[in-house]
Protein backbone atom coordinates (compact mmCIF):
# COMPACT_ATOMS: atom_id res chain seq x y z
CA UNK A 1 0.00 0.00 0.00
CA UNK A 2 1.29 3.49 -0.79
CA UNK A 3 2.69 5.44 1.73
CA UNK A 4 -0.55 6.88 3.35
CA UNK A 5 -0.68 11.17 3.29
CA UNK A 6 -1.36 12.72 7.24
CA UNK A 7 -5.21 13.12 7.67
CA UNK A 8 -4.32 15.77 10.06
CA UNK A 9 -3.02 17.85 7.86
CA UNK A 10 -5.35 21.01 7.34
CA UNK A 11 -5.13 20.49 3.61
CA UNK A 12 -6.01 16.64 3.90
CA UNK A 13 -8.75 17.50 5.90
CA UNK A 14 -10.45 19.81 3.82
CA UNK A 15 -10.33 17.17 1.02
CA UNK A 16 -11.72 14.36 2.60
CA UNK A 17 -14.27 16.35 4.51
CA UNK A 18 -15.00 19.95 2.31
CA UNK A 19 -15.98 18.96 -0.55
CA UNK A 20 -19.75 18.39 -2.38
CA UNK A 21 -18.71 14.77 -2.66
CA UNK A 22 -18.14 14.25 0.42
CA UNK A 23 -20.53 16.35 2.45
CA UNK A 24 -22.60 13.10 3.70
CA UNK A 25 -19.35 11.92 5.52
CA UNK A 26 -19.51 15.59 6.83
CA UNK A 27 -22.65 14.84 8.12
CA UNK A 28 -22.06 11.58 9.58
CA UNK A 29 -19.07 13.03 10.99
CA UNK A 30 -21.05 16.02 13.09
CA UNK A 31 -23.88 13.83 13.63
CA UNK A 32 -20.91 11.77 16.03
CA UNK A 33 -20.04 14.77 17.24
CA UNK A 34 -23.68 15.92 18.27
CA UNK A 35 -24.83 12.37 19.30
CA UNK A 36 -22.53 11.86 21.57
CA UNK A 37 -23.38 15.45 23.77
CA UNK A 38 -26.98 14.76 23.55
CA UNK A 39 -28.21 16.89 20.51
CA UNK A 40 -30.71 15.72 17.94
CA UNK A 41 -29.11 14.54 14.86
CA UNK A 42 -28.97 16.60 11.38
CA UNK A 43 -30.61 15.85 8.68
CA UNK A 44 -28.95 17.80 5.58
CA UNK A 45 -26.20 20.68 5.81
CA UNK A 46 -24.95 22.91 3.35
CA UNK A 47 -21.01 23.45 2.80
CA UNK A 48 -20.15 27.72 2.76
CA UNK A 49 -16.42 27.07 1.45
CA UNK A 50 -16.07 24.06 -0.23
CA UNK A 51 -12.61 22.97 -1.26
CA UNK A 52 -11.42 23.92 -4.61
CA UNK A 53 -8.40 23.05 -6.44
CA UNK A 54 -7.60 27.10 -6.08
CA UNK A 55 -6.89 26.23 -2.25
CA UNK A 56 -3.46 26.52 -2.31
CA UNK A 57 -1.59 24.84 0.35
CA UNK A 58 1.28 27.44 0.21
CA UNK A 59 -0.98 30.94 0.13
CA UNK A 60 -1.80 32.17 3.48
CA UNK A 61 -5.31 33.41 1.89
CA UNK A 62 -6.59 30.24 1.60
CA UNK A 63 -9.01 29.02 3.94
CA UNK A 64 -8.82 25.38 5.03
CA UNK A 65 -11.03 25.00 7.56
CA UNK A 66 -14.74 23.62 7.30
CA UNK A 67 -17.82 26.18 7.62
CA UNK A 68 -21.42 24.64 6.86
CA UNK A 69 -24.80 25.83 7.66
CA UNK A 70 -27.49 23.75 8.67
CA UNK A 71 -31.01 23.72 7.80
CA UNK A 72 -32.35 25.77 10.92
CA UNK A 73 -29.58 28.32 10.10
CA UNK A 74 -26.67 27.39 12.84
CA UNK A 75 -23.19 27.63 11.48
CA UNK A 76 -20.25 25.20 12.15
CA UNK A 77 -16.70 25.79 11.63
CA UNK A 78 -14.58 23.04 12.00
CA UNK A 79 -10.87 23.61 12.15
CA UNK A 80 -8.01 20.94 12.49
CA UNK A 81 -4.87 22.04 14.23
CA UNK A 82 -1.72 19.64 13.57
CA UNK A 83 0.64 22.29 15.53
CA UNK A 84 -0.02 23.70 18.28
CA UNK A 85 -0.77 27.76 17.20
CA UNK A 86 -0.50 28.52 21.17
CA UNK A 87 -3.03 31.16 22.41
CA UNK A 88 -5.62 28.64 21.27
CA UNK A 89 -8.16 29.64 23.30
CA UNK A 90 -8.39 33.24 22.51
CA UNK A 91 -7.93 32.52 19.16
CA UNK A 92 -11.03 30.17 19.37
CA UNK A 93 -13.32 33.07 20.63
CA UNK A 94 -11.86 35.51 18.26
CA UNK A 95 -12.84 33.16 14.75
CA UNK A 96 -15.99 32.08 16.81
CA UNK A 97 -17.44 35.42 17.14
CA UNK A 98 -16.41 36.87 13.69
CA UNK A 99 -18.12 33.98 12.17
CA UNK A 100 -21.21 35.04 14.73
CA UNK A 101 -21.03 38.72 14.08
CA UNK A 102 -20.86 39.08 10.14
CA UNK A 103 -24.36 36.77 10.44
CA UNK A 104 -25.94 40.46 10.24
CA UNK A 105 -24.90 44.17 8.38
CA UNK A 106 -24.99 46.98 10.88
CA UNK A 107 -28.51 48.23 12.14
CA UNK A 108 -30.14 44.90 11.33
CA UNK A 109 -32.27 43.27 14.45
CA UNK A 110 -29.70 41.15 16.77
CA UNK A 111 -32.73 38.26 16.73
CA UNK A 112 -31.66 37.54 13.21
CA UNK A 113 -28.48 35.96 14.84
CA UNK A 114 -28.47 32.11 14.27
CA UNK A 115 -26.07 29.77 17.13
CA UNK A 116 -22.26 29.49 15.88
CA UNK A 117 -20.85 26.23 16.89
CA UNK A 118 -16.85 25.98 16.69
CA UNK A 119 -15.30 22.40 16.70
CA UNK A 120 -11.33 22.00 17.22
CA UNK A 121 -9.67 18.82 16.68
CA UNK A 122 -6.28 19.35 17.93
CA UNK A 123 -3.02 16.81 17.67
CA UNK A 124 -2.15 17.91 20.92
CA UNK A 125 -3.05 18.44 24.47
CA UNK A 126 -4.54 22.31 26.08
CA UNK A 127 -7.06 20.95 28.56
CA UNK A 128 -6.19 19.92 32.24
CA UNK A 129 -8.43 16.71 32.26
CA UNK A 130 -8.68 13.62 30.46
CA UNK A 131 -11.30 13.70 28.22
CA UNK A 132 -10.89 13.98 24.45
CA UNK A 133 -14.10 15.60 23.47
CA UNK A 134 -14.87 18.70 25.43
CA UNK A 135 -18.19 20.85 24.96
CA UNK A 136 -18.07 24.77 26.38
CA UNK A 137 -21.29 26.53 26.35
CA UNK A 138 -22.25 29.78 28.48
CA UNK A 139 -23.22 29.29 31.68
CA UNK A 140 -24.28 30.85 35.44
CA UNK A 141 -21.38 29.71 38.00
CA UNK A 142 -23.79 28.87 40.52
CA UNK A 143 -26.72 27.74 39.04
CA UNK A 144 -25.59 25.95 35.84
CA UNK A 145 -28.43 28.05 33.77
CA UNK A 146 -27.31 29.11 30.30
CA UNK A 147 -27.38 32.85 29.38
CA UNK A 148 -27.38 31.80 25.65
CA UNK A 149 -27.41 28.78 23.57
CA UNK A 150 -25.78 30.63 20.78
CA UNK A 151 -21.93 29.73 21.31
CA UNK A 152 -21.00 26.12 21.38
CA UNK A 153 -17.03 24.98 21.33
CA UNK A 154 -16.12 21.55 21.11
CA UNK A 155 -12.17 20.65 21.72
CA UNK A 156 -11.35 17.65 20.91
CA UNK A 157 -7.49 16.16 21.99
CA UNK A 158 -6.49 13.18 19.22
CA UNK A 159 -3.32 12.69 21.90
CA UNK A 160 -5.82 11.97 24.66
CA UNK A 161 -6.82 8.61 22.46
CA UNK A 162 -2.95 6.91 22.64
CA UNK A 163 -4.52 4.38 25.81
CA UNK A 164 -8.10 4.07 23.75
CA UNK A 165 -8.65 0.93 22.67
CA UNK A 166 -10.35 0.25 19.52
CA UNK A 167 -14.00 -0.04 19.93
CA UNK A 168 -14.72 -3.37 18.61
CA UNK A 169 -18.65 -3.31 18.79
CA UNK A 170 -19.99 0.33 18.46
CA UNK A 171 -19.49 3.26 16.06
CA UNK A 172 -19.04 6.34 17.63
CA UNK A 173 -16.84 10.06 17.60
CA UNK A 174 -13.83 7.81 18.90
CA UNK A 175 -13.93 6.09 15.20
CA UNK A 176 -13.49 8.84 13.51
CA UNK A 177 -10.80 10.72 15.47
CA UNK A 178 -8.72 6.76 15.68
CA UNK A 179 -9.12 7.39 12.17
CA UNK A 180 -7.82 11.09 11.93
CA UNK A 181 -4.70 10.17 14.60
CA UNK A 182 -3.39 7.76 11.73
CA UNK A 183 -4.45 4.22 13.74
CA UNK A 184 -3.18 1.26 11.82
CA UNK A 185 -4.86 0.54 8.48
CA UNK A 186 -5.33 -3.04 9.64
CA UNK A 187 -7.82 -1.85 12.34
CA UNK A 188 -10.29 0.03 9.35
CA UNK A 189 -12.30 -2.46 8.51
CA UNK A 190 -13.44 -2.58 12.62
CA UNK A 191 -13.36 0.56 13.01
CA UNK A 192 -16.11 1.21 9.61
CA UNK A 193 -17.79 -1.84 11.04
CA UNK A 194 -20.16 0.46 12.39
CA UNK A 195 -19.43 3.85 11.24
CA UNK A 196 -20.00 3.06 7.41
CA UNK A 197 -19.66 6.33 6.34
CA UNK A 198 -16.04 6.54 7.79
CA UNK A 199 -15.16 3.81 5.06
CA UNK A 200 -15.87 6.81 2.36
CA UNK A 201 -13.31 8.80 4.54
CA UNK A 202 -11.03 5.47 4.25
CA UNK A 203 -11.42 5.23 0.36
CA UNK A 204 -10.91 9.22 -0.20
CA UNK A 205 -7.52 9.20 2.06
CA UNK A 206 -6.30 6.24 -0.28
CA UNK A 207 -7.33 7.62 -3.54
CA UNK A 208 -5.38 11.22 -2.40
CA UNK A 209 -2.41 9.25 -1.33
CA UNK A 210 -1.80 7.35 -4.47
CA UNK A 211 -2.88 11.52 -6.87
CA UNK A 212 0.89 12.80 -7.68
CA UNK A 213 -0.37 16.51 -7.84
CA UNK A 214 -2.16 15.88 -4.48
CA UNK A 215 0.97 14.56 -2.94
CA UNK A 216 3.22 17.66 -4.58
CA UNK A 217 0.63 19.94 -3.06
CA UNK A 218 0.25 18.18 0.43
CA UNK A 219 4.39 18.30 0.63
CA UNK A 220 3.90 22.23 0.30
CA UNK A 221 1.66 22.31 2.58
CA UNK A 222 3.60 20.59 5.55
CA UNK A 223 6.91 22.44 4.48
CA UNK A 224 4.55 25.67 4.91
CA UNK A 225 2.98 24.02 7.96
CA UNK A 226 6.70 23.21 9.10
CA UNK A 227 7.98 27.00 8.45
CA UNK A 228 5.01 28.35 10.31
CA UNK A 229 5.79 26.36 13.68
CA UNK A 230 9.26 27.16 13.45
CA UNK A 231 8.72 30.90 13.26
CA UNK A 232 6.45 30.39 16.38
CA UNK A 233 8.82 28.38 18.39
CA UNK A 234 11.28 31.00 17.47
CA UNK A 235 9.85 33.99 18.67
CA UNK A 236 8.10 31.91 21.56
CA UNK A 237 11.33 30.63 22.71
CA UNK A 238 12.97 35.01 21.86
CA UNK A 239 10.42 36.29 24.01
CA UNK A 240 11.22 34.18 26.17
CA UNK A 241 14.83 34.55 26.73
CA UNK A 242 13.98 38.28 26.95
CA UNK A 243 12.11 38.32 29.40
CA UNK A 244 14.87 36.33 31.38
CA UNK A 245 17.62 38.93 30.42
CA UNK A 246 15.03 41.74 31.80
CA UNK A 247 14.39 39.82 34.74
CA UNK A 248 17.95 39.52 35.32
CA UNK A 249 18.33 43.36 34.43
CA UNK A 250 16.06 43.99 36.62
CA UNK A 251 16.81 42.28 39.46
CA UNK A 252 20.44 43.57 39.48
CA UNK A 253 19.41 47.08 39.51
CA UNK A 254 17.22 46.48 42.44
CA UNK A 255 19.89 45.16 44.19
CA UNK A 256 21.89 48.02 43.37
CA UNK A 257 19.23 50.47 44.90
CA UNK A 258 18.53 48.74 47.43
CA UNK A 259 22.44 48.47 48.69
CA UNK A 260 22.32 52.28 48.24
CA UNK A 261 19.55 52.55 50.82
CA UNK A 262 21.48 50.00 53.47
CA UNK A 263 24.21 52.21 52.98
CA UNK A 264 22.87 55.50 53.52
CA UNK A 265 20.85 54.35 56.34
CA UNK A 266 23.70 53.31 58.26
CA UNK A 267 25.80 56.17 57.60
CA UNK A 268 22.32 58.72 58.83
CA UNK A 269 22.81 56.14 62.35
CA UNK A 270 26.49 56.82 62.17
CA UNK A 271 25.17 60.55 62.04
CA UNK A 272 27.44 61.36 59.02
CA UNK A 273 26.76 64.78 57.46
CA UNK A 274 23.75 65.00 54.43
CA UNK A 275 25.98 65.88 52.05
CA UNK A 276 28.32 63.71 52.95
CA UNK A 277 25.76 60.60 52.58
CA UNK A 278 24.88 61.86 49.14
CA UNK A 279 28.52 61.67 47.66
CA UNK A 280 28.82 58.18 49.23
CA UNK A 281 25.17 56.51 48.31
CA UNK A 282 24.69 58.02 44.85
CA UNK A 283 21.08 58.84 46.00
CA UNK A 284 19.41 62.06 46.03
CA UNK A 285 18.98 64.27 48.97
CA UNK A 286 15.25 63.85 48.86
CA UNK A 287 15.83 60.00 48.57
CA UNK A 288 17.86 60.33 51.96
CA UNK A 289 15.27 62.21 53.79
CA UNK A 290 12.73 59.33 52.99
CA UNK A 291 14.76 57.24 55.69
CA UNK A 292 15.55 59.58 58.34
CA UNK A 293 12.95 59.06 61.15
CA UNK A 294 9.38 60.82 61.21
CA UNK A 295 9.53 63.47 63.75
Amino acid sequence: MTDLLDPRVDFVFKRIFGSEQSKDVLLAFLNSTFIETGESPLTEITLINTFTDKDSPEDKQSILDIKARTVEGKLINIEMQLFNPYNMEKRTLFYWSEMYSHQIKKGENYNLLKKCVTINILNYSCLDNERYHNVFHLREDHTGIGLTDDIEIHVMELTKLDQHPVPMDKGGLVNWLLFLKGIDPSNWEVLAMNEPMLKKAMDTLEFLSQDAATRMAYDARMKALSDEKSMIEGARAEGEAKGKVEGRVEGRVEGRVEGKLEMARELLALGVDMSAVVKASGLSEEEIKKLLPKQ
